[in-house]
């Protein structure tokens, strides 16, 4: 089976792109997950998009090991760059299992996308149990061996747990990662993003996102950490989150509605021989 598709990327954070719109083809959860290996076309999310009554698609997003995901931001950033090009608007509403988010294209590659309001209550993240969601207590070590507790949960689409550290040199996400992800306090797993607050209006971070592991760009842990850190006191209401390949920009706004905006990559598109 040949199926005609596209290559985009948020700072790194990269996707197969299968448009439906007009010849519909449904690869299974098998080809889902050849189709993310890096041996073979690779990516961190495959996107597909889907025709929609009342807006410009709807997309569905799966992790590398072939489950679906609610949310994708920087996903969102890239389709509403794909298909403002096809109909040169500047507003895209794009349907997604987790709402309607609305983008806007400022041109020159940079997209804006409104992830929606932050949730903290902890049966809307969700969690296995009523606990604290700003401070979960659960325990991470660091390279020298040092016990640290904290973690804050938050739902902007998909369920994240936010660690603030000292230093991010300190801490091995690719160990702290997949072991916080099946932590039994996140019936649905979880994202994981290690955090560390440089000033009111940046913080550094590293990703490890569920079902798909370690990611140059999380948009959806951006807005996480930015509402994390927001809501601990530890950043204002607009603030860089800084990943290895470049910034995102969040904002949120008095009803702790979130948005990110940062630069998408141009569109490659490309041939899959399943």
């Amino acid at each position: 089976m040949d199926i005609s598709a596209y290559k985009m990327d948020g700072l790194g954070n990269d996707f197969v792109i299968i448009d439906n719109r007009s010849d519909p083809v449904i690869p299974n959860k098998d080809q889902i997950i050849k189709i993310c290996d890096r041996k073979f076309i690779g990516c961190d999310q495959l996107i597909i998009i889907n025709n929609h009554k009342t807006s410009d698609a709807y997309l569905e997003f799966f992790n590398s090991d072939g489950s679906e995901s609610g949310a994708c931001g920087n996903g969102t950033r890239c389709i509403a760059e794909f298909i403002s090009r096809e109909n040169n608007q500047k507003n895209i509403l794009l349907t997604t299992s987790a709402g309607e988010l609305n983008s806007y294209i400022f041109g020159n590659n940079i997209v804006e996308t409104g992830i929606g309001i932050g949730k903290t209550k902890w049966d809307q993240i969700p969690l296995s149990h009523n606990v604290d969601t700003k401070n979960l207590g659960i325990k991470i070590i660091d390279n020298n061996g040092i016990e640290h507790s904290g973690g804050t949960a938050i739902n902007v689409g998909n369920p994240h747990v936010v660690f603030f550290v000292n230093n991010l040199k300190d801490f091995n996400i690719k160990k702290i990662g997949p072991e916080i992800e099946q932590h039994k306090l996140f019936p649905e797993r979880c994202n994981v993003t290690v955090a560390s607050v440089i000033n009111k209006n940046l913080i550094k971070v590293k990703v490890w996102e569920r079902g798909a592991g370690l990611t140059k760009a999380c948009g959806t842990a951006a807005c996480a950490t930015a509402f994390a850190g927001f809501i601990n006191q530890l950043n204002s209401n607009q603030v860089e989150i800084e990943f290895n390949t470049g910034n995102l920009s969040i904002k949120i706004d008095s009803n702790n509605f979130i948005k990110m905006k940062g630069s998408v990559s141009d569109i490659e598109k490309i041939l899959i021989k399943l």
